[in-house]
């Protein structure tokens, strides 16, 4: 595995940095369809590049309901309905009736697990509560009965592993800016940033990033070569939740009171980090599905 970013990933990645930095805490779903992201991972990348965006998107903490809908496209990629997506339909995935799903109320298909399988079914299937979470994105709790809809692909590995890059972009932006903020707060006549303890802080948080960016993209590059990576992604989710977490609990060690603030950014991916943390299973459920996959 080769993590090294080709030149067009490298565009990818920098073009959607710069697009997103203005558009911070936003949701910009009508620009990105408008550019066309949506279509980006099925017509002319894939997979790996997607999750470029939503690395950037994590990052930005730009809300959309890019990161489903993608993972739902990868479930739909042999039906017509891929068309719909291509032309900006948004998707939600359900895995159990009474689950709750970001986007649902906005989704214009929503692609449930049910005993035979997961199918599509047209929102007016399902009955949708609007409920109140720590993350950013609108959420509903949705159930439904008995579906007839068309039989599709699963969409947890798409669906996890995405994940995974959307909390390593939140991680990095958690980690820049406590970086930014060692340097020029100042205690005692010298930025706080010179203090050992502080360093060590920021370096754990730098080796977390690190390593949940690696881990992540493992699973990420397994699955858009088309390989089982049922153990990749499990490990990926069990791991990066808990740096993620590990990388924001620093993060307020060194901003203090500050970031625990109402007009600061850091509580927002703390909230961030909570919600991705249960999302497509938390570390606990990962860890126990390892188990059950090496067999010990």
């Amino acid at each position: 595995m080769d993590l090294t970013l080709t030149e067009d990933q490298a565009v990818i990645q920098r073009t959607a940095r710069e697009f997103l930095a203005d558009r911070v805490g936003e949701d910009a779903w009508k620009e990105i369809t408008a550019l066309g992201w949506q279509t980006l991972p099925f017509e002319d990348f894939g997979f790996l590049e997607a999750c470029l965006l939503i690395e950037e998107m994590g990052r930005a903490r730009v809300v959309t309901p890019y990161l489903s809908t993608v993972a739902c496209g990868f479930a739909l990629r042999d039906s017509p309905l891929l068309n719909e997506i291509l032309l900006g339909a948004v998707c939600a995935y359900a895995p159990f009736s009474g689950a709750l799903v970001p986007w649902a109320a906005e989704a214009d298909r929503l692609l449930v697990t049910t005993p035979s399988g997961v199918v599509v079914a047209d929102p007016s299937e399902v009955t949708c509560t609007p409920v109140s979470v720590v993350g950013p994105a609108p959420t509903c709790r949705v159930e439904y009965g008995e579906l007839s809809g068309e039989p599709v692909a699963a969409v947890e590995a798409h669906g996890t592993a995405a994940t995974c890059a959307e909390m390593v972009g939140g991680a990095q932006a958690v980690l820049d800016m406590t970086v930014e903020y060692a340097k020029t707060r100042e205690q005692f006549g010298k930025p706080i940033g010179t203090f050992q303890a502080v360093q060590h802080h920021c370096a754990n948080m730098a080796i977390d990033v690190l390593g949940a960016r690696f881990i992540a993209y493992e699973a990420i590059w397994a699955l858009s070569q088309g390989r089982e990576a049922a153990v990749e992604v499990s490990v990926a989710k069990s791991w990066v939740s808990e740096a993620y977490e590990r990388v924001c609990a620093l993060a307020h060690q060194v901003h203090g009171a500050i970031g625990f603030t109402a007009e600061h950014e850091l509580h927002h991916y703390t909230r961030h980090a909570m919600s991705t943390t249960l999302s497509f299973g938390d570390p606990d459920t990962h860890t126990e599905r390892l188990a059950t996959l090496l067999g010990i």
